[in-house]
């Protein structure tokens, strides 16, 4: 027997260690090349990254890889910079300026690693001209707030930067690309992965206000017309590898549960309002504890991908926190059902927790205390909610990201 929290935090874990670089990079490692190797990069798997190669790699190498504050490595060759994230700053224009300037006057003869993972979209900041950093951060942030989907808000920065959406593989033109990818999108698409820097580019400027107009973010009359005006990008010469996605972090997570007795029921990875998810979840939940649902218990529900939040509230917390408060709430203490929602970076929104547990007893602990869950809710508060009853899971940058981690334990005999 053992206690579901360590049950749940070692699925947590397990699903973080297989996408981290130490265990997925070295076999996709490149040949020599004739020339310079360069590497660069941006995400907050990007310095483990580069820490990878340099260790597995003996010839020359330099770069330059940008990550979030906390984000760092120490490594001999490659420069690592740490910028703001999920809203870009003054560092991460800095980063993006020396990152271009490090591939700019590059032979056909040389090659380039691009190391591309969760958050390199704000961290490559590099404005197209016309727009400045102050109006991008703004937009940045409305959509951010909106509850648009990744896809959306990723479209939009394309059409924003001078470096995404395949202009970055055109400035390291003639060289070679290869780009590895910790993918964080759902569905896994290339172009989409720190808005594709080195990724053909096929969305135009239409959808891109098409989507700013549906989430009503206001823009200046000279950044529509620069969005109006841009083109596709198409990019050749570029060798595409997906290191880790969701999936691995999911069979990871699967195959501990078997080991324990326990059967996992894996939904893939999934979108959508994160409150309205919670609420899905707890309904199949209880329908399995009841006996009428597709497996029976002991079974863990597991799933991962990216759920939205539209931000109304003043409250602190993230998508996750923002799942499992509607979670608790829809259980609204039944028993034998335990979660953890994580998100397998390490920072799950604005807080420094990657998520929280969710118990039988996470409302009536918070009750007593006076703390109204449902008022948190609305307040988009659920970091204080769950700070409140020592419910976070806290572990600090994992230094990896395949997005979002979901478990929901139903059993008759685990304490």
């Amino acid at each position: 027997m053992i206690d579901s929290k360590i049950f749940l935090k070692k699925l947590l874990d397990s699903a973080i260690s297989a996408a981290l670089p130490l265990h997925c990079l070295p076999r996709w490692l490149p040949s020599k090349p004739k020339g310079r190797l360069v590497v660069i990069g941006a995400g907050k798997a990007a310095a483990s990254m580069a820490k990878v190669i340099e260790k597995q790699w003996e010839e020359p190498i330099e770069g330059v890889v940008i990550v979030p504050y906390g984000y760092a490595e120490s490594c001999q060759h490659i420069k690592v910079i740490e910028a703001s994230h999920p809203v870009p700053d003054e560092a991460g224009l800095e980063a993006a300026t020396q990152l271009i300037n490090t591939v700019s006057n590059l032979r056909e003869s040389d090659s380039v690693i691009c190391l591309i993972s969760g958050g390199g979209s704000s961290l490559m900041c590099l404005p197209i001209n016309g727009i400045s950093l102050y109006e991008k951060q703004k937009i940045t942030s409305a959509l951010l707030n909106s509850g648009a989907g990744i896809h959306e808000i990723n479209c939009v920065r394309k059409k924003l930067s001078a470096i995404k959406g395949g202009k970055l593989a055109n400035i390291c033109y003639p060289a070679s690309i290869i780009t590895l990818i910790i993918s964080d999108i759902p569905g896994n698409d290339v172009s989409m992965a720190a808005s594709g820097p080195t990724i053909t580019d096929a969305s135009t400027g239409k959808e891109a206000l098409e989507i700013l107009n549906r989430y009503k973010v206001d823009i200046s009359q000279k950044t529509k017309k620069i969005i109006e005006n841009s083109k596709p990008v198409k990019v050749t010469k570029n060798d595409i590898r997906i290191l880790a996605t969701s999936d691995d972090a999911l069979l990871a997570a699967s195959n501990i549960a078997i080991k324990y007795n326990v059967m996992p029921y894996s939904l893939g990875d999934l979108s959508g309002d994160a409150r309205i998810l919670g609420r899905e979840h707890a309904k199949l939940a209880m329908q399995i504890k009841s006996g009428n649902g597709p497996v029976t218990p002991p079974c863990v529900i597991i799933s991962g991908g990216e759920t939205t939040v539209e931000v109304c509230g003043n409250g602190r917390g993230g998508r996750n926190g923002e799942y499992a408060l509607s979670l608790a709430l829809e259980l609204n203490g039944e028993s034998d059902i335990q979660a953890i929602v994580c998100d397998t970076d390490g920072i799950d929104g604005g807080g420094n927790n990657a998520g929280c547990y969710v118990t039988p007893s996470t409302l009536s602990r918070a009750k007593s205390l006076g703390i109204n869950a449902r008022d948190m809710l609305d307040q988009n508060n659920s970091y204080d909610f769950f700070n409140s009853i020592n419910d976070l899971v806290i572990t600090g940058p994992t230094k990896t990201n395949v997005n979002d981690f979901r478990a929901i334990f139903i059993s008759n005999y685990y304490d």
